[in-house]
This record gives structure tokens, sequence and C-alpha cells, in this order.
């Protein structure tokens, strides 16, 4: 399987809004398979397409692989956040395009996402903890939105201290 390079902070495809996926085909399967062993190889927990230069609306997440050894990717196509709690948490991200940073961000403690499989079809399902902030992150990712954007100027200049792409 292909593993794709991942585009680094600041490479300006990583601020584009990606868009819709209207064909559900080989090609699609394929992306999503790439995706997966990048992600794996990285090692990531989550990865955007237009983290590897495609500007279609598809992450790939296995947020538990690195704590259970058990592999169990999800590819979702299309993802929209259909719901979020009123209630918040904070976590440590890091992220696959700004290797070395890790962040504080705050973010809904719980997610419902609604998003197409690779057949086209819809599925919905609440996210919680680190697997919400998971989900969040990889959907920030194809509106152009990275980790550091949560932070304030004075934070994300601290976090970006030393950072060198």
């Amino acid at each position: 399987m292909t593993v794709r390079p991942i585009l680094r902070h600041p490479d300006t495809r990583l601020r584009a809004i990606a868009a819709p996926v209207n064909a559900f085909d080989d090609a699609l399967k394929a992306l999503a398979e790439e995706m997966v062993a990048t992600m794996y190889a990285a090692p990531g927990r989550g990865l955007a397409a237009p983290q590897i230069g495609v500007m279609q609306r598809v992450f790939v997440m296995d947020a538990d692989w690195k704590n259970s050894g058990v592999r169990a990717p999800c590819m979702m196509v299309n993802p929209r956040i259909a719901a979020a709690s009123n209630r918040f948490q904070t976590l440590d991200e890091g992220c696959l395009s700004i290797p070395g940073v890790v962040v504080p961000v705050r973010r809904p403690a719980e997610v419902t996402l609604r998003w197409q499989d690779l057949h086209g079809e819809w599925h919905e399902q609440r996210f919680d903890g680190f697997s919400a902030a998971c989900v969040q992150h990889e959907r920030d990712h194809l509106d152009g939105v990275l980790c550091i954007d949560h932070l304030d100027d004075a934070e994300r200049h601290a976090a970006m201290d030393g950072y060198r792409e």
C-alpha cells in the first residue's frame, strides 16, 4: 500500500476548504486505503485528505489503536457535526502536519457526526472523550483549520516557537 507524504505547516493547501465528494468509486476507495496506510505509518490517529494534498472532504481515523493495539480504521466522507454538547473538555492535540507541536485545545466533550461511507451510505454516531476531539480535529482540516487556530496569538506563538517546516 502506498504511503503518501504529509503536507507540513505552513503549506497553503492546509488552509483551503475541501470540496464535497460526489463520486463513490474505486478511486475513492484507493484514496481511503492510502490514507489509512499513511496514518498508521506516520504514526497518527487520524488523517484528513487535505493533509496529503487531496482537496476532498474525506478523513480517516482510528483513535484507539495506539492504546489497544487493535487496528479498526474508520473512513468518513462528507462529514458534518450534527450536534455538539454544551460540556467542554481541553485535551492536548498534536497534528501530523505540525510535527513536534502539542497544544491544549478546548472543544465540545461530545459530538454527533454524520458522514457517508465509501459506498455513499449515510451514518451517524456519537463520539465522546478523546474520540470526540479526534473527530473534530480531523473535521477541522476539511475547512482549512489547524489545532493551533484554537489558541490565542500569544499561545500560538509560544507553541510554534522552535517549530521548523
